[in-house]
């Protein structure tokens, strides 16, 4: 865990599934979404669909961010599967900059006007996925989330970096593994 966030608790250590929700009209333009409620496109919609032909390890807890987004991703995605919506996964809110263009992203570690900080948003992710992995027993828990919950996610988790923005509606598995700081996670694309 970054040194910033080493107040938290750790995670608690088992598998789990984070997915970006399929591409949006934000995404396609480039567009700052934040907590904006942006439509999947017909791509977006698409991926989603791929999603269910993948083989999933059974059984599964599925867990949302309540955006539209990431719920109609969920439902494509899990037609079968009940999803329980969690309010700790929305996206950050980035306030005045929600609706810009992306080269107009202020930095990760900068408050916004009107916006939610970084080290908020860390302990907001922190607690929900702390929550989703608990209420999901012994089923791997899947989450259909945001860029931005899949950032704070890997510093939670150990890693190095926040990394690049995630693909859409791809798998990111995380396993946990002893690091060199104790307790950390690996991070594997589309691995089941």
């Amino acid at each position: 865990m970054s040194p910033l966030f080493s107040d938290l608790p750790r995670l608690p250590a088992r598998p789990f599934v984070l997915i970006r929700h399929g591409e949006t009209t934000a995404n396609r333009d480039q567009i700052i979404a934040g907590r904006l409620e942006v439509e999947l496109t017909e791509a977006g919609r698409d991926q989603a669909r791929a999603l269910a032909q993948l083989v999933w390890p059974q059984p599964l807890a599925l867990f949302t961010s309540p955006m539209r987004r990431a719920r109609e991703t969920a439902a494509l995605a899990f037609p079968a599967q009940p999803a329980t919506s969690h309010p700790g996964l929305k996206e950050r809110d980035w306030g005045i900059y929600e609706g810009r263009p992306l080269p107009d992203l202020p930095p990760r570690n900068a408050t916004p006007e009107g916006g939610e900080g970084w080290r908020e948003m860390i302990q907001r992710v922190h607690a929900a996925l702390t929550a989703c992995l608990i209420e999901a027993r012994s089923n791997l828990p899947v989450v259909i989330c945001h860029s931005g919950v899949i950032r704070a996610t890997r510093l939670l988790t150990g890693q190095p970096s926040v990394g690049s923005r995630a693909p859409n509606a791809h798998p990111l598995h995380y396993r946990p593994a002893h690091g060199p700081t104790g307790n950390t996670f690996e991070e594997t694309q589309n691995e089941l």
